[in-house]
């Protein structure tokens, strides 16, 4: 199959593309607190301010790089400083860093997920590497379709194919704890996290995703991998339904999954999700 180049507007109209039913996710989880307040309410949006506020110069700490395979792949690699094998987060961006200039999968939206653990007090707390690829063909499989935009098949993507590549350059490049690599993402990056999980359940200590798009990958085989899910009830670009559907697949599996909706907030559930005070450390802690 060709590579097929897909711009943003198409990868949009993909998010929802497949047939989905609604369910609600078994109960019985622990999910670790969350910060006080409804997700629209002064003192939760003020959290989400004060995160924005930290942000300026942290873009500037990711090197740019390159890695060359069956195609080229853009990323940015934050490095710590002074720590003895540390973990490392791979974060896969949201249709809007879709491109090859590797600048926007740090930006828009992208921001919260990528600067979070780059911040200068989870990193005295969890120093860790931050690597965040950049595709211009999404993170899933995609199959081109004549006079149609690609559409989602089963399948380990081209794009998180070399996602996991450029973990493992690193992972021979510098002293990274094995044990604990992590993977993240949003939108479109979140169904690349699916993805990756699926196909590759022993490579990532945990996992979190927001408001990832469906695949049909069958992800009960991540069951036992850590897993803390976001989504808004209000979302009108990945319907809530994909969420709950995979939740529900990976618990009736036996799988560890915590599952978090936040009343009346739409597409963007990032900003409520990286701004938990509780991520970064139940993320840290999980090994395999």
């Amino acid at each position: 199959m060709a590579i097929t180049t897909m711009t943003r507007r198409e990868a949009i109209r993909l998010v929802g593309s497949m047939p989905l039913v609604a369910r609600t996710a078994g109960q019985g989880e622990s999910v670790p607190p969350l910060a006080p307040g409804a997700p629209m309410s002064p003192e939760r949006r003020a959290l989400i301010d004060a995160f924005s506020a930290k942000l300026p110069g942290i873009a500037d700490r990711f090197e740019p790089r390159t890695h060359k395979s069956s195609f080229a792949m853009p990323y940015r690699l934050f490095r710590p400083s002074g720590t003895a094998r540390p973990p490392l987060v791979l974060y896969l961006h949201g249709s809007g860093g879709l491109g090859d200039d590797n600048q926007k999968q740090l930006g828009l939206g992208n921001i919260f997920g990528t600067h979070v653990w780059a911040l200068p007090e989870n990193q005295k707390r969890f120093p860790c590497y931050v690597v965040a690829p950049q595709t211009d063909r999404g993170w899933a499989k995609y199959q081109a379709s004549s006079g149609q935009p690609p559409r989602v098949v089963a399948g380990f993507g081209d794009g998180a194919t070399l996602a996991l590549e450029i973990v493992q350059a690193l992972v021979r490049e510098f002293a990274i704890d094995e044990r604990r690599i992590y993977v993240t993402g949003q939108s479109m990056g979140g169904a690349g996290v699916w993805n990756l999980i699926a196909h590759r359940p022993q490579t990532f200590a945990a996992a979190v995703i927001c408001c990832g798009s469906a695949t049909p990958d069958d992800v009960t085989v991540a069951s036992h991998v850590p897993l803390w899910n976001f989504h808004g009830d209000a979302d009108q670009t990945v319907p809530i339904a994909v969420s709950r559907d995979r939740i529900a697949a990976l618990r009736k599996a036996g799988g560890r999954s915590l599952s978090t909706e936040y009343a009346g907030v739409d597409h963007n559930v990032w900003e409520w999700a990286y701004t938990e005070p509780a991520l970064p450390p139940w993320l840290f802690a999980q090994h395999r």
